[in-house]
C-alpha cells in the first residue's frame, strides 16, 4: 500500500515537475521580447490545391536580429527548430486556412506561403503577426533583397 501511494506521488511530482519545465521554457523564450505564436508546415508541396490540415506543428516564433527563430510549443528542447534567415525568405502568398486547416490552426490565422532556401514552407498567424512580420521583412538593411507579396 505504502509503495503503491509513493509510486503515484513520484508520478504526480513528475507531471507537475514537466509542466513547470514547459511553462519555464516558453518564459525563457519570450523573455528576450519579439515572439508571437506561429504554426509551421515545411517542405510543403507546391501544387497543393486542397489542404489536408496535416503537417501543421504549433510553435513560437522571436525575431532575433535579421533572423526569425521557431520554436515548438511541446518540446523541451532549449534551441530553435528553424531558423529563417531576413535575406532568404520569399513571400510567397497569403490565404486564409482551408478545409481541414482551420481545425489545425488557431481561429484567427491567416497562411503565408514562402519559399526559404529554396524549401517550400508556410506560415499560419495572426492578423497582428503577420503585419509585424511583413514590416520586419520590409525593413530589410539597404542591399538586401526582399520580396514581399
Amino acid at each position: 500500500m505504502f509503495l503503491a501511494l509513493l509510486l503515484c506521488g513520484v508520478v504526480i511530482a513528475l507531471v507537475l515537475l514537466g509542466l513547470f519545465v514547459f511553462g519555464l521554457r516558453r518564459r525563457l523564450i519570450q523573455r528576450s521580447g519579439g515572439t508571437f505564436d506561429c504554426s509551421l508546415r515545411w517542405n510543403v508541396p507546391v501544387d497543393e490545391e486542397d489542404p489536408s490540415g496535416k503537417g501543421w506543428v504549433y510553435g513560437v516564433a522571436r525575431y532575433n536580429g535579421d533572423r526569425i527563430e521557431w520554436f515548438r510549443v511541446f518540446s523541451y528542447a532549449p534551441r530553435p527548430r528553424r531558423v529563417l534567415e531576413r535575406s532568404a525568405i520569399e513571400v510567397l502568398a497569403r490565404r486564409a486556412p482551408r478545409g481541414e486547416e482551420e481545425l489545425a490552426l488557431l481561429s484567427d490565422a491567416i497562411v503565408l506561403g514562402c519559399a526559404h532556401r529554396g524549401t517550400h514552407l508556410e506560415l499560419a498567424m495572426s492578423e497582428d503577426a503577420l503585419t509585424g512580420f511583413l514590416a520586419w521583412l520590409e525593413a530589410a538593411p539597404p542591399g538586401q533583397r526582399v520580396n514581399v507579396a
